[in-house]
Parts: C-alpha cells; sequence; structure tokens
C-alpha cells in the first residue's frame, strides 16, 4: 500500500501544501504568496495571519487534488511548528492538528530551519540522488545564517550563525535603501549581472570562529550612499547595478570564508545550501565554484525549494515518521529556537 505525506507550511507570508509519497517523489507543492506586504516594506505580522486563515484551506485542497488522491489516503500529516511567527504558525498548526484527527493518522512537528536543511532529499523520481550523511548545510534566509553539520534527520549542530543580521535581512534592506521593491533581494539578483562588483567596497567583518556578522555591511553601505548623494542626488540611480553588484559580492565573500574555514575544520564529502539566499545567482554560482575546486560535491536546490514552501516539511516529516512516532496534539508552535 502506498504512503502519502501532506505537508504544510505557514512560517511567514507563504501559504503551502504539498504531497509526498513514500519514496520521497513530490505529488504537488501548491504556494500562496501574499503581495499585500509590498506597499508596508516587509511582512506585517496580523495581515499575514489573516492571510493565512484564508488561503490555508483552497491550498490544502489543491495540493491533494494535484497528488491525484483523496484526504482519506494520506498517511500522515507534517507541519511547521516553528520558528517563526507566531500568528501565521497558529493558523497551520491549528490545521494540522484539525485534519490529523479528524482522519485519525499521524502528526509530525517539523522545524522550519531543520527542514531547509533536509530539502535536497525530495526528488522529482525515485531514482534521484539525494546527500549522503553527513553533510554540511550553509543555510541562509532573511532570518537565519548558519553553518551546520546534518548529521542525520534527528541529529544537527549549527557550528556557525549570524550575531545580528542574517545574509537575507542585508539584501532586503539595503535594496530599500536604494529605492528598491520589497522583497529587494531578487532585485539586487538581477541588477548584479549588469554591474561591477568591484566598483564599490564595502565594510567586512572579523568576526573570530565560524559566525557571521552583516549589520557592519549594512552600516557601510548606508554610509556609502549618504555621501555621496550629499554631492550628487542622482547618485544611486546612476550607480544602481554596480552598487548591487558590489554588494552582492561583499555578501558572498563573508558567506564564503567562514564556509571555507568550516571545511578546512570538518573536511565534508558534501556541502548544501538552503534558504531563500540561496536561489540568489550569485550564490549559487560562487558555491558550484568553490565545491569544484575542493572536490566537493554541491548540493544546490531548485529555485522552488529554496523559497519556504511545504515540500521541505513533507520531506522532514517522512524522514521522522516511524510506526511509533507521533506528535503530541497539544504542543505549542513556536516563534524563536534553534535546530
Amino acid at each position: 500500500m502506498s504512503s502519502y505525506i501532506l505537508g504544510i507550511e505557514s512560517s511567514c507570508d507563504d501559504t503551502s501544501a504539498a504531497v509526498i509519497n513514500g519514496d520521497g517523489v513530490i505529488l504537488s507543492n501548491v504556494i500562496a504568496s501574499q503581495k499585500v506586504h509590498e506597499a508596508f516594506g516587509g511582512v506585517v505580522p496580523e495581515l499575514a495571519s489573516r492571510a493565512h486563515q484564508q488561503n490555508i484551506l483552497p491550498v490544502v485542497s489543491e495540493a491533494i487534488r494535484q497528488a491525484g488522491i483523496t484526504k482519506e489516503q494520506l498517511t500522515a500529516i507534517a507541519y511547521t511548528r516553528g520558528p517563526g511567527l507566531l500568528g501565521s504558525l497558529l493558523v497551520g498548526t491549528s490545521f494540522a492538528k484539525g485534519l490529523a484527527l479528524g482522519l485519525n493518522i499521524p502528526l509530525i512537528d517539523v522545524n522550519h530551519l531543520a527542514a531547509h536543511a533536509l530539502s535536497h532529499f525530495v526528488k522529482e523520481s525515485a531514482d534521484d540522488d539525494v546527500p549522503e550523511f553527513p553533510y554540511m548545510c550553509l543555510l541562509i534566509s532573511g532570518g537565519n545564517s548558519q553553518i551546520i553539520l546534518v548529521k542525520s534527520p534527528e541529529e544537527m549542530e549549527i557550528i556557525g550563525r549570524t550575531i545580528d543580521d542574517a545574509a537575507g535581512e542585508a539584501f532586503d534592506k539595503c535594496a530599500k535603501v536604494m529605492g528598491l521593491p520589497y522583497p529587494g533581494g531578487p532585485h539586487i539578483d538581477r541588477l548584479a549581472a549588469e554591474g561591477n562588483p568591484d566598483s564599490f567596497k564595502f565594510a567586512k567583518p572579523h568576526i573570530p570562529g565560524l559566525d557571521y556578522s552583516f549589520s557592519g555591511l549594512k552600516t557601510s553601505f548606508l554610509y556609502t550612499l549618504r555621501d555621496n548623494l550629499a554631492t550628487d542626488p542622482d547618485f544611486i540611480e546612476r550607480n544602481k547595478a554596480d552598487l548591487a553588484a558590489s554588494l552582492q559580492k561583499t555578501i558572498i565573500d563573508i558567506l564564503l570564508d567562514k564556509l571555507d574555514k568550516a571545511v578546512k575544520i570538518h573536511r565534508p564529502r558534501h556541502i548544501a545550501i538552503g534558504g531563500g539566499v540561496s536561489a540568489n545567482s550569485g550564490v549559487r554560482n560562487a558555491i558550484a565554484q568553490y565545491c569544484e575546486k575542493k572536490g566537493i560535491r554541491a548540493w544546490i536546490p531548485p529555485r522552488r525549494f529554496t523559497t519556504d514552501n511545504a515540500a521541505m516539511v513533507a520531506i522532514a516529516g517522512l524522514m521522522r515518521l516511524t510506526p511509533d512516532h507521533t506528535s503530541d496534539f497539544s504542543l505549542p508552535p513556536y516563534s524563536k529556537t534553534t535546530i
């Protein structure tokens, strides 16, 4: 008898549901994005939770329909318990619990960050390759920048993390002061392809160990704009592509510097990237080139699995599913945690 796992993701502003089979092959992955936040230059938590309430039922229904099954054929339900926006998580958590109770099937709570680290196990076909444990994962998103040793689906060790801002936050906030729409990351990526990455020099942190910092970079970027705008009101417009390319290069340099230090210490055979910033073209190319130079297998996810999506939640749930495992229905969602 075939098994089917429904994944539900609602940690921020994307409502997503996906179905995978027992081999980890994706059958559907539906995402409803919320455009309402663009006018505010960032996610508004109350608006996000209201939109999740409107989207959750049609998104789950469509994911099941696209998978070609009925809800009665589901084997288990995996859902994002945290971290994330608490109001948004409450919507997904409540729906997952209610559906699992109604169908009398196991419920599996999933850590959002762990799901990103395991997203490479989602398959398009049963014969697809997947990473070998242990591997190193560079998790880079709007809220997190971490280097993780993924020893198994249940055992992950964070060996480096940001001490202030995340890489994605640096992209978005620098884009905002340039007058680019939210989210700014994709606009920086597009402009960077047309600019000279050596046009401007921005500050790089000197943080000991494997931890990251991006607050100094943001300050340096802001001061560069301020000083040049004082004498040239059209400075940003005339240098938009070069600013984007230089910013992107600086962020990549910071990421690779710590990653290289981690590689020298732990000597991984596989390196994976995950999170929204792993969709950035410059990041993807830099990681691929670095791994090729070092003789390491690189795992770069399809772009549709880089942002928040339920397929990664479903695969993380499948990898935790055992005959005697089910999550406690009384567990509340959480807004902050580590893996």
